[in-house]
């Protein structure tokens, strides 16, 4: 059974639709695959139709942004009520920080001599919940500033960089009560990856897991190998669910992230189900 935990569709920053994303991930041989957009569970009811014509299982899923002393951290949420009403809130938020943002992200970006409008940007993020950074990158890469998602975020995009601008993320600790409430599960995404590791030590992942955290991501393409090591002893020392996945974003991210790319073992995906 193969078994991918994290992609993206159209609704947060991917390109291919819910039912495009679950078309091809039945056509790589993958057996089950969570949609974890953004700080939305828009796609869902899309994916499970299209799970049930294409006969893979489909689990709905998130992957909220939440902040961690000062720095970005995304959890992954599954099983959780969709219709919960705190968190169904707090997602508002979250998504109205990103569109609050943006017309200061396109100011900096004028300054820089790209001058772009909300509506270019708008015209990128089309069905998603929100306009965040990767669509203003796609609305650069339209105006010809940059040739793709990766220079935009490289050069200008990047946490801290020349046009960043900073947005309200959900508190790390809060965002877990949140989906447990709702009924769900949480996983931290790529915990080592970037700036996460210097704030996700692992005495900070065993506190995480003490309030509630049900599992990490360890198998992702921004782990080495050793990195991955590292986080499976831990996962074992703390009696968390290891995920693998691809992370995937369609044409949004390079073809490395393909469907499929890593996978959760199917014991540690049943585990994560009867968390």
């Amino acid at each position: 059974m193969r078994i991918d935990l994290h992609t993206h569709s159209n609704r947060s920053d991917g390109t291919d639709s819910p039912a495009e994303l679950v078309e091809k991930a039945a056509a790589q041989g993958l057996d089950v695959v969570a949609l974890t957009d953004h700080d939305s569970t828009a796609g869902w009811d899309e994916a499970r139709e299209a799970g049930e014509r294409a006969g893979i299982e489909v689990i709905g899923g998130i992957e909220i942004s939440t902040m961690l002393d000062g720095v970005s951290i995304h959890l992954l949420g599954y099983g959780f009520d969709p219709d919960d009403p705190a968190l169904l809130a707090e997602l508002g938020r979250v998504l109205g920080g990103r569109d609050d943002r943006l017309p200061a992200l396109l100011e900096q970006l004028a300054s820089h001599d790209m001058p772009l409008t909300v509506a270019d940007v708008v015209a990128q993020s089309g069905a998603a919940a929100a306009s965040g950074r990767p669509h203003v990158a796609d609305a650069m890469v339209a105006a010809g500033y940059v040739r793709d998602r990766d220079e935009a975020f490289r050069h200008w995009l990047y946490d801290d960089g020349p046009v960043y601008v900073a947005r309200y993320g959900t508190p790390l600790t809060d965002a877990i009560d949140l989906v447990a409430q709702a009924g769900g599960v949480s996983v931290v995404a790529h915990p080592w990856a970037r700036k996460a590791r210097r704030v996700l030590t692992p005495e900070v992942i065993a506190g995480l897991a003490e309030k509630g955290l049900g599992g990490i991501e360890v198998d992702h393409l921004n782990h080495s190998d050793e990195t991955r090591a590292e986080l499976r002893a831990l996962a074992r020392d703390l009696d968390l669910v290891v995920t693998g996945s691809s992370d995937y974003h369609g044409a949004g991210k390079g073809p490395e992230f393909h469907l499929g790319a890593h996978t959760t073992a199917p014991a540690e995906f049943e585990r994560l189900l009867n968390r």
